[in-house]
């Protein structure tokens, strides 16, 4: 077995390119998920080490003198990161030139043979799921015999074999939590609306909702929602409260974790006796019971896309749920005390100011404790990336330039009427009419005074959040001052 480094390799300053991350890119308070999707093939492959340079401030030199100690360099890469994780490959290959290196995430999932044209540096792409094509290219086997990878030969030649099978019983793969222990800081990271430290991990994998904009579940995951058993869960769960008696909260990541809720509510019994704090991703369509039984059984918080006040966009998305059914679920969790961080995203099909509006007002009524405002990002490999491209929305060229040179996200869509410097300051009102009103002020500084940590940590995050906003407006203008440049070019 080859020595073999999983890399998320440094980028953007405070980029959020780990797999966790529902948007790849630097959020407006300082924000890491766990690489959770790099931790599970890491776990299955012996004398591996995972390294996620973001969170520990590592830079392209460190990074270097660590990748020259290892055979193979699996690298996650993503659509905004891509060219400079080319890069990086570049330079690991050029210290070392045998050392083998593969691509993996949702752009090389979707884009094999454009990821491998991408540099030269790349030997190989892990297609769909990956875990086991990693571990058996660890195990240096020919890479022709290798389902589910795609690589170039010595000719130049590009080859797909054939797909490898998803993975139908997920308790086959390791827990992550002694990959986390070994190879990361969990101190480093952190999400707002968490509690801290925390950890986040994966209890199933893929989606049955439909929703176009959704990157994992259209990329990797699938629209099958693959499952742990509840024991297996809960096992991890004790052994991860034993190996890290400091974590205050962990989240379980599944991109709907209350898809199954038979299970779901099974886990919720089975955690309850280990007296943790947890939470998870959930859809707004929960009934006051579930609620209730889950929050007994040690939850704190769900995390709700929300998307948007307007039923005709939820219905253009495929969201499968209604602003009225949200209304309930909401009211629900607050009689519960369920607290909730809400998502909503600004520039989906067909966005206009008056919808914008309406979904600013949508959320100041649902009044969640916090929210996070996203502007659409049309990955490739999604539904709205083809209704994007067959529409004529996507507002530059590179359809895969969706952040800015700081690491923002950007406007990647305009519609008629709405263009995208309209859509990206949106964003900005968004969030100042939604938390410069006096209940969110008061609950923000309810929390402060009831712990000194908290205090110090909204304090760091008011300052970040604040000074973003103003680096949104820099970037703003720095577009509108570079357009008519472009523009006679």
């Amino acid at each position: 077995m080859s020595k073999t480094l999983f890399l998320s390799p440094p980028s953007f300053d405070g980029f959020d390119g780990g797999a966790g991350a529902r948007y790849q890119a630097r959020r407006e308070v300082t924000s890491y998920w766990y690489p959770t999707w790099l931790a599970q093939p890491a776990a299955l492959t012996p004398n591996s080490k995972l390294l996620d340079c973001p969170p520990i401030d590592m830079n392209i030199k460190q990074c270097l003198a660590e990748a020259l100690n290892f055979d193979h360099v699996i690298i996650n890469t993503s659509t905004p990161s891509l060219k400079n994780d080319c890069k990086v490959a570049e330079a690991i290959k050029a210290q070392r030139p045998d050392t083998k290196i593969g691509f993996v995430g949702a752009h090389a999932a979707v884009l094999p043979t454009e990821t491998l044209k991408a540099s030269t540096a790349i030997d190989w792409v892990g297609r769909k799921e990956f875990d086991f094509t990693c571990k058996e290219v660890a195990e240096d086997r020919p890479l022709s015999s290798i389902d589910g990878l795609s690589y170039k030969t010595p000719e130049g030649k590009i080859v797909h074999n054939k797909e490898r099978e998803m993975i139908s019983n997920m308790d086959v793969l390791p827990w992550v939590i002694d990959t986390y222990k070994r190879d990361l800081q969990i101190e480093k990271y952190f999400i707002g609306y968490l509690m801290h430290p925390y950890i986040s991990l994966y209890t199933g994998r893929g989606c049955p909702a439909q929703c176009s904009f959704c990157l994992w579940p259209q990329t990797i995951g699938g629209h099958k929602y693959r499952v742990r058993s509840p024991e297996n869960v809960a096992a991890e769960m004790a052994y991860a409260k034993k190996l890290f008696p400091q974590v205050a909260e962990f989240f379980f990541d599944d991109d709907t974790f209350t898809a199954n809720l038979p299970r779901a509510r099974e886990i919720a019994k089975k955690l309850a006796p280990l007296g943790l704090t947890w939470s998870c991703n959930s859809r707004a369509n929960l009934d006051y019971d579930t609620i209730k039984q889950f929050k007994d059984s040690g939850l704190r918080l769900f995390l709700v896309g929300y998307e948007s006040g307007n039923d005709d966009i939820l219905t253009r998305i495929k969201k499968g749920v209604t602003t009225d059914e949200m209304r309930r679920f909401t009211k629900a969790c607050h009689k519960a005390g369920v607290v909730i961080h809400g998502t909503f995203i600004l520039g989906l099909p067909i966005e206009t100011p008056q919808s914008i509006e309406n979904t600013i007002r949508f959320a100041q009524e649902l009044d969640v404790f916090s929210i996070q405002v996203s502007l659409a990002a049309p990955y490739p490999g999604t539904e709205l990336f083809d209704m994007a491209r067959q529409n004529g929305w996507f507002s530059k060229k590179d359809k895969g330039d969706i952040v800015h040179n700081d690491g923002f996200q950007q406007s990647a869509l305009e519609y008629p009427g709405m263009p995208k410097d309209l859509i990206f300051e949106e964003v900005d009102r968004f969030y100042r009419a939604y938390y410069l009103r006096p209940k969110p002020i008061l609950r923000i500084i309810k929390t402060m005074l009831e712990d000194k940590d908290v205090c110090v940590r909204r304090c760091r995050e008011g300052f970040e959040f604040f000074k973003s906003l103003r680096q949104r407006k820099s970037d703003l203008r720095a577009q509108r001052a570079a357009a008519p440049q472009l523009a006679a070019v």
